[in-house]
């Protein structure tokens, strides 16, 4: 029986970032050339950082996804789906804290990931390498943002001890 209440805690906590990550990319974005400019990966990297990798994953891939569909970018979806999931694997869910140096550190392969997967996707599916690689700044604002956000958030959560309290 716990091990099933286990399992619908990190369902209903996934299911919960998963909405607050749409609401942050699909509602609160500032547009840009090709796309927008988004805080919700900062939601990506908190639930990366606290529940474990398929849950994480799938925040990534059912919030960002759901709001490039929402948002009339469902092109950019299969580039979300591949770029966002696998952000979530940059982070670690182990150790007591959401914000430890491993984390804070995977920010860097996060916005390599981002970037150049975007970058590469626009390339091959909507434009040419040369006009894609103009998008870097909005993925360098994007991913800093979020960062931010991750680190605020992320910093609140384990002065509350809530890995310990709820995961």
């Amino acid at each position: 029986m716990k091990n099933n209440s286990n399992k619908i805690r990190l369902l209903t906590i996934s299911a919960l970032m998963a909405s607050i990550c749409l609401l942050l990319t699909a509602y609160l974005h500032i547009p840009s050339s090709k796309g927008y400019i988004h805080i919700g990966d900062g939601i990506i990297f908190l639930a990366s950082s606290m529940l474990p990798t398929p849950y994480a994953v799938c925040v990534g891939i059912a919030g960002a996804g759901l709001a490039d569909i929402l948002s009339g970018y469902a092109i950019w979806f299969p580039a979300t789906a591949v770029v966002k999931g696998v952000t979530a694997l940059m982070f670690s869910n182990k150790g007591k804290k959401i914000i430890t140096v491993r984390n804070l550190l995977a920010i860097i392969p996060s916005f390599i990931v981002c970037a150049g997967g975007y970058i590469v996707y626009e390339a091959l599916v909507i434009t040419d390498f040369k006009t894609a690689a103009v998008q870097i700044m909005s993925y360098v604002t994007q991913i800093t943002a979020s960062a931010v956000l991750y680190i605020l958030v992320g910093i609140t959560l384990d002065k509350i001890d809530f890995k310990k309290k709820f995961l």
